[in-house]
Formats: C-alpha cells, sequence, structure tokens
C-alpha cells in the first residue's frame, strides 16, 4: 500500500509542477485522492482554506506562493512515501514538515510543493489511543517518552504528568510548540544553563530522509544523522519520532523577579548562577531581560503581577534610562517547601540588584511553565496575536555582551527599551551543555548568551514600531554585531544567500553539513524555505519588506 501511495503521489504531484507556473486550480486528480492509505479519512488536501494556512507562518513577514497539497500523514510509512515520491519525481520537488506554524520567516513554507501538517500522524500525546506511557531504562539511566514528531510540548507534558508525575527536563518558554520543529533548531528556554537545549535531552530519533528511508539514530546507532538532525532545520530529514528524557517534575515554583541598573553587576549575577554545580544550592531556572525606567516590568511574556498592584518602574526616580530585570525560579515540593525560604534567601543575599526592587510570586510548576500560553489567550481576545512579529534572536558570546549593551540597548535602540515594540530577553548558557555534533552553531566560548528581540507589530503602534521599522532595527543590530566583530550567531537564524549561510557555519562545519545534505537530501527537496540549498525549480520565498 505504500508503495501505491508513492507511485500515485509521484505522478500526480510530478505532472502538477511540470505545468509552466502554478495553476489557479488545483487539478482534478488531486481532488480525487482519497484514502489512498486505506485508513479512513484523506491524506492529501487541496482545500483553499489548508492551502491559505500552510503558506503564512507566526512571522508574518515572509509570504509565498501556497503549496500545492498539504499532506496528512498518520505515521512515518505515509511521510516517507510522500518523500519517495518527491525524490523520485522526474524534477522534484519542495517538501516542508510544518508543526504549529511558529517559524518566523518562512522557513515551514514550500510553494509549489507539499507542506506536510505534522498536527495530523498518530494524534496528540495526551489523546491517541494507545501511545507509549513513560518508560524506565537502566541503560540510558533514567525515563523516557517516545513521542510523535507532530506533538506540541503542552501535550506532552500533560501525557507524561499523568504518568507518574514526570517531565521533560528542558523547555523553551512556550509549550505550544512542536516536537519536531523546537528539536530541529534547538529548544532553548531558562532551564538550558543546567540540563541543556531540548536537542540534549533526546535519546533516539526517527527520521525520513529526503530519499524516503525511515532511519531509526541515536548516539551509538547512525549517529551521524542523530547529531546531524538535531538543530539541523530540517535538512536532512523529517522527524517522526522523538524519545524524550524526563525527571520527576516538581509540584510548585517560587518564581522571582530583582531589576539592576549595573548592566556589569546584572551579567556578573547571571553568570554566576549557571556557574553553581550539582550537589550546591542553586535555582533551577535564570532568564532576564531589557526594560526601561520610564515602562512598567510587566509585559505579554507573563502576568507576573497582581493587576490590582502593578510595577511601575518611574517609582524609581533616581533611575533613568535601561534597567534589566533578572528573572530566576526555585522549585520545590511539599517535603522541601519548609527550606525554600532559606534556599532562596541565600541564593539572593549574594546578588547586586537595586534594593527594594524583588518580587516572588508561587505557583504550580505546569502553570509556570505554560505561562506565555495565558498572555496569548489575552493577546487574542484583543486582536493582538496574529500581527507580524518580526524577531531576531541572536547567541552573543559573553567577553563581548558589555559591548553589545553599549552599542544596541544603550545605542541603537538609544535606552527607549519600554517601547521596543515586546520583550527583549537576555540570559546566558554554558557550552558545555551542548553537544558539539549538533548542527547548531553558538560562538566559540564557554558562555554566551541568547539575545531575543520578541517585537511585534501591532496595530494602531506608531510608524517607528511598525513592521519595516523593526526590520530596518534588526539590520543595524546585525550590521553593528558584524562591524564591531561581535562575533554573534543567529539563532532560528535567516540568511538571504548560501554564503551567508557559509559563513554562519564556517567552513569545516559547513563541509559537514553539506555533506550531510547531499547523502540523506541529495536533491535538496527538504525545508527549501531556510533557503540554505538552491531548491527544486519552483517560485522563490520573497519577503515583503
Amino acid at each position: 500500500m505504500a508503495q501505491c501511495l508513492a507511485f500515485m503521489l509521484l505522478f500526480l504531484i510530478s505532472s502538477l509542477i511540470s505545468t509552466v507556473g502554478l495553476p489557479v486550480e488545483p487539478p482534478a486528480e488531486l481532488l480525487q485522492l482519497g484514502d489512498v492509505a486505506g485508513s479512513g479519512g484523506r491524506l492529501l488536501s487541496v482545500d483553499a482554506s489548508d492551502l491559505h494556512e500552510a503558506a503564512r507562518d507566526f512571522g508574518g513577514v515572509a509570504r509565498a506562493e501556497p503549496p500545492v497539497a498539504v499532506f496528512q500523514p498518520r505515521g512515518a510509512g505515509d511521510v516517507a512515501a510522500l518523500l519517495r515520491a518527491a525524490h523520485g519525481s522526474e524534477r522534484g520537488f519542495r517538501v516542508s514538515a510544518r508543526g504549529h506554524g511558529h517559524s518566523i520567516s518562512g522557513q515551514a513554507q514550500a510553494p509549489g510543493g507539499v507542506v506536510v501538517d505534522m498536527s495530523h500522524g498518530p494524534g496528540a500525546a495526551a489523546a491517541r489511543a494507545g501511545a507509549p506511557a513513560p518508560a524506565y531504562s537502566a541503560a540510558l539511566g533514567g525515563h523516557y517518552v517516545d513521542v510523535w514528531g507532530g506533538d506540541l510540548w503542552i501535550d506532552v507534558l500533560n501525557w507524561t504528568l499523568s504518568h507518574g508525575g514526570l517531565a521533560p527536563r528542558s523547555w523553551t518558554d512556550y509549550l505550544y510548540l512542536s516536537v519536531g520543529g523546537t528539536l530541529s533548531n534547538a529548544g532553548i528556554s531558562g532551564q538550558a544553563f543546567h540540563h541543556g537545549p531540548q536537542i540534549s535531552n533526546v535519546y533516539e530519533l526517527d527520521v525520513v530522509t529526503g530519499k524516503g528511508e525511515v532511519v531509526t539514530c541515536s548516539e551509538t546507532e547512525n549517529p551521524e544523522l542523530f547529531f546531524g538532525a538535531l538543530g539541523g532545520l530540517g535538512q536532512f530529514g523529517i522527524i517522526t519520532r522523538a524519545r524524550i528524557a524526563l525527571e520527576r517534575a516538581p509540584q510548585r515554583v517560587r518564581w522571582i523577579r530583582a531589576l539592576y541598573s549595573n548592566f556589569t553587576e546584572f551579567t556578573a549575577d547571571q553568570e554566576r548562577l549557571i556557574s553553581l554545580g550539582a550537589g550546591v544550592r542553586r535555582f533551577d531556572y535564570v532568564e532576564g531581560f531589557v526594560v526601561a525606567a520610564e515602562g512598567l516590568i510587566n509585559n505579554w511574556r507573563s502576568s507576573f503581577f497582581s493587576p490590582q498592584n502593578p510595577v511601575k518602574l518611574s517609582s524609581l526616580k533616581h533611575q533613568t534610562g535601561v534597567l534589566y530585570c533578572l528573572e530566576v525560579t526555585k522549585n520545590y515540593d511539599d517535603d522541601t517547601a519548609a527550606s525554600v525560604d532559606q534556599d532562596v534567601d541565600a541564593l539572593l543575599g549574594e546578588l547586586n540588584f537595586l534594593p527594594g526592587t524583588v518580587f516572588t510570586t508561587d505557583l504550580p510548576y505546569v502553570d509556570f511553565l505554560d505561562r506565555v500560553h495565558k498572555a496569548e489567550l489575552k493577546l487574542r481576545a484583543k486582536g493582538m496575536w496574529e500581527v507580524p512579529h518580526p524577531w531576531l534572536n541572536l547567541f552573543v558570546p559573553a567577553s563581548r555582551i558589555a559591548d553589545f549593551d553599549r552599542g544596541v540597548f544603550r545605542g541603537i535602540l538609544g535606552g527607549r527599551t519600554a517601547s521596543a515594540g515586546g520583550p527583549i530577553l537576555i540570559y546566558p548558557m554554558n557550552k558545555h551543555k551542548w553537544d558539539p555534533r549538533s548542527s547548531v552553531v553558538t560562538p566559540d566560548e564557554e558562555v554566551f548568551y541568547l539575545v531575543a528581540f520578541l517585537r511585534s507589530a501591532l496595530p494602531g503602534a506608531p510608524e517607528s514600531l511598525g513592521t519595516e521599522a523593526l526590520a530596518r532595527q534588526n539590520q543595524l543590530i546585525l550590521d553593528f554585531c558584524a562591524e564591531a566583530g561581535i562575533g554573534a550567531k543567529q539563532y532560528l537564524p535567516n540568511h538571504k544567500a548560501q554564503e551567508e549561510w557559509v559563513e554562519h557555519f564556517g567552513a569545516a562545519r559547513w563541509e559537514r553539513f553539506a555533506r550531510l545534505k547531499a547523502e540523506y537530501d541529495p536533491r535538496a527537496i527538504l525545508a527549501t524555505g531556510q533557503g540554505i540549498f538552491p531548491p527544486p525549480g519552483s517560485p522563490a520565498i520573497v519577503s515583503d519588506l
């Protein structure tokens, strides 16, 4: 049956894309394609609403012709059949996996090709019948769970919590992202200093390569594909299964924020906190963000403070310009609740924040992890979520972070971070927690910072906070980093030409990356929205800007 599916897709889609130009109406053959897998329902959709949805992403700044079809697989075999058809077709056609559509620069788009809607498949981890429960492996030294690449992390969390009170060790700030999507990038949050990114917490993958082969890989089995796919931007295959490392989930979280006016003290404290080793008192999460003295500490990332008692930074009348907010948490359970105050007080007592600017709250562990989604619901209600998001994410080496502060926060932004259009995150990580065999590119220093400009072009905002203005500001930041020799690397990278990608990777890493591409996706049909390798002949993604 899988061979029959591959043949039908090969015939139908190859004949479609060989037509000069994209057809206004889909061909009758695609409309008639039904239950080719024999398991009920339809695998290939050419419905206009599905095509429109597949041609957009969260970033909202890249436009593309829609795909000719959206593929809705029920398992790895279906994905393999599609990719065998694409690989074997006369001209080849683009195939991109799409999870929750949260890419920011059209990375998951496939104009003139096929988008694989990974939200289908076996189904959400928390809902599907017969889903694998968490298990323990003595060989691995811990618990794990096998999940579908299109599962959302929120569903994985709910599933593992309901089966033994377990949870993945490493997170992103937002849980409504697909497993395959974050593992194709890195997956980072405030736990990364301790556990490493999400790609450092995976034991095994099933990857469907660009040749349509289903390959199980791990550190010991097909390791080149395993580490290549982790952070590989979807270039070598589509992740259909991941074996995720788990730990015992805490019950509650003490969530703390403190303010700084001195950038050197702020980063010194952050770096000290992430240097504390196992077996000593330490926080479980370390992040930070940039604010301004005339604004509010509150932003869309959380509902940290009570609406009845908003924290106005203008009350710090002796402070002007840029301020920095340290954000940390301490996990605890009922049996450790008695000591959490002592632990937190001891840790805070060694820090150099502004006196009187410590704010705390306690909440369930799940509520903390899912904090951004609660803010999302509020913004959706106001029509402020599905707007352009010209984001820029950078890894900045610790040795140059003070230069970055002077040149960007106090220079390009001119201290006006309160009106920058969204939160600006800044927090350090330890490079030794990142496996150098993965495809992710980080600065060549042990400590480096994520600096994330998570801005939104909101309706009715002044022109200076419009999509084009924020994009120009992003380019100014990139130009400054290049001219000043900061040595920053883009996270969730968006480069416009292969020469830029070569520079991004560096010669040695690029040679390996290109070799893996030639081995596992020789026709360059996968994830062409990344713009890394020349795709099969079809319309290119362009920017609206």
